[in-house]
């Protein structure tokens, strides 16, 4: 090649970059396979919404009788289900089910046990509508376990237990 002046040197090269490129090439398709070792992702673009929120419950009508006494429109006759769902006034859905129910497709269902693992906040009108609220639902017999006051999140918030167990959270921002 050295008697070919010019052209000998762009065959030179040619040869060292086509061997550059395949190196390169390989180098990239190993860097992404070390990058796709972790755990997979999910690729579906959509964005998730969500469904409905289930309660378990181990007394059907207490949980409902409590459920109303908080506002939520639940059918009349529906403790004798053993699945109800309601809507909430800005379409989220609840759902209750026995825990019969649950064991009906999966019998080694144990219901959880000690703190609460997940709570549900309502919003109110108001700081004075969360106060109201947690009267009312204390005066009918439901359990308080935190009583109203101003948070330093600003808001007005108070924490119920449904008869389950479960933390009911009501707030307000403050005014």
């Amino acid at each position: 090649m050295a008697g070919l002046g010019g052209v000998g040197r762009v065959a030179g090269w040619l040869a060292w970059s086509s061997l550059g490129l395949a190196w390169l090439s390989l180098v990239l398709a190993w860097r992404g396979r070390l990058k796709n070792l972790g755990p997979p992702r999910y690729s579906d673009p959509m964005t998730l919404t969500l469904g409905f929120i289930g309660i378990v419950t181990s007394d059907l009508a207490a949980s409902l009788a409590f459920y109303r006494a908080l506002g939520v429109d639940i059918a009349k006759g529906a403790e004798n289900q053993p699945h109800v769902d309601a809507k909430l006034g800005d379409g989220t859905a609840l759902a209750w089910d026995t825990i019969e129910t649950i064991r009906s497709f999966d019998p080694e269902f144990t219901p959880g046990t000690g703190g609460h693992k997940i709570a549900l906040a309502f919003q109110r009108s108001s700081p004075a509508a969360v106060d109201a609220l947690y009267d009312c639902m204390t005066s009918a017999g439901y359990t308080g376990h935190v009583a109203p006051f101003d948070a330093f999140w600003g808001q007005r918030y108070a924490t119920l237990l449904d008869p389950d167990g479960n933390s009911i959270d009501l707030y307000a921002p403050l005014e």
